[in-house]
This record gives C-alpha cells, sequence and structure tokens, in this order.
C-alpha cells in the first residue's frame, strides 16, 4: 500500500504549522511519501504529488485556529476566499457543492481528543481536500482520502502518536 501523507508550512500570522512538525516526526518509509505544501491555492501542485506518488490513501493534515479537539473532516465544500472579508468563490465551476471523504478515520482513532467536522472552512485546507477528491473521482476511484485538523496549540506529541495509529492501521 502507497500511503501519501500532507502537512502545510507557516501561513498568515502563524511563524510555525503544526502539521509541517507531525509530517517530519513520521518514520520514514518506502511505502509512505510526506509533504509540506506551502499554504496557496495552487491545484497543480496537490495533483501533481497525486499523479506522481499514485498512493492507494492520502491523508492530509491541516492546521486550524482554534478549538481544543483534532477535527476528523467528513467533506469539502466548492468554496475558497484567501481572507474572510472576501465573498467566497467555487473552486470549480459548475462542480458538485461537496464531496465526501472517502477514507472514513473514525473519532474512537484518535481516543477523546477528536471530534467529527463537516466543515473544513474555506480556506486552503478544504481547497486541497476539494481538488484532490474532484481528482480521485475522475481518475483515481480506488484511492482513498482522509484529513484532519490538529488546532495550532495541540501537544505535538499527541498528535504525531494519533496519526502513526491512523498509519498503521491503513498498511495493515
Amino acid at each position: 500500500m502507497r500511503i501519501l501523507m500532507y502537512g502545510f508550512g507557516p501561513y498568515k500570522q502563524y511563524k510555525s504549522n503544526i502539521t509541517r512538525h507531525i509530517v517530519s516526526k513520521l518514520p520514514v518509509s518506502g511505502n509512505l511519501k510526506k509533504i509540506v505544501f506551502p499554504v496557496r491555492f495552487d491545484r497543480k501542485q496537490f495533483i501533481d504529488a497525486v499523479r506522481e506518488h499514485r498512493p492507494d490513501f492520502i491523508l492530509g493534515l491541516g492546521q486550524c485556529s482554534g478549538g481544543r479537539s483534532m477535527r476528523i473532516e467528513r467533506r469539502a465544500v466548492n468554496l475558497k476566499r484567501g481572507d474572510k472579508k472576501e465573498r467566497a468563490r467555487p473552486i470549480v465551476r459548475g462542480g458538485a457543492k461537496r464531496l465526501a471523504i472517502t477514507l472514513r478515520l473514525e473519532q474512537s482513532a484518535f481516543g477523546k481528543s477528536a471530534k467529527i467536522s463537516r466543515d473544513a472552512g474555506d480556506y486552503v485546507c478544504n481547497f486541497s481536500m476539494y481538488v484532490i477528491l474532484d481528482y480521485l473521482r475522475r481518475h483515481r476511484p480506488n484511492a482513498r482520502f482522509g484529513f484532519v485538523h490538529v488546532p495550532y496549540d495541540y501537544n505535538p506529541n499527541h498528535a504525531v502518536k494519533f496519526v502513526r495509529k491512523v498509519l498503521r492501521e491503513l498498511s495493515l
């Protein structure tokens, strides 16, 4: 099984991104490709990674600015905006309003410190989810995709532990 795991670099007022830390702490493995993307609305960076690595499973991590719990995302919406002052625009004109995650991550895998979320926002995390899910739906329907938001001030060692558990389960 080939797994693509990604997180993001710093953005806006955040000089670091917890997801970069998590990805860097995961073990090097022949079947695990780790990427830290710049935070930008760039469809090509996400699609190119999927095309190049041809993963069976993709697990995306994004940093969220609030909350105490990790959020297991269930869907991406066809909206994006770079700033809360902007009006949200479609990611894909005429595309589906929302796309469901295809890798069901269970809350129990993350313990009490996680909750299910149906709103990934409209910034780059949601954008990456929508773009990848749309691509997989059309070109790689058997590949599975999941996404977890991690609060910026979450204990990084706990987050790494949970992500390792998920990766072990995917590798079975």
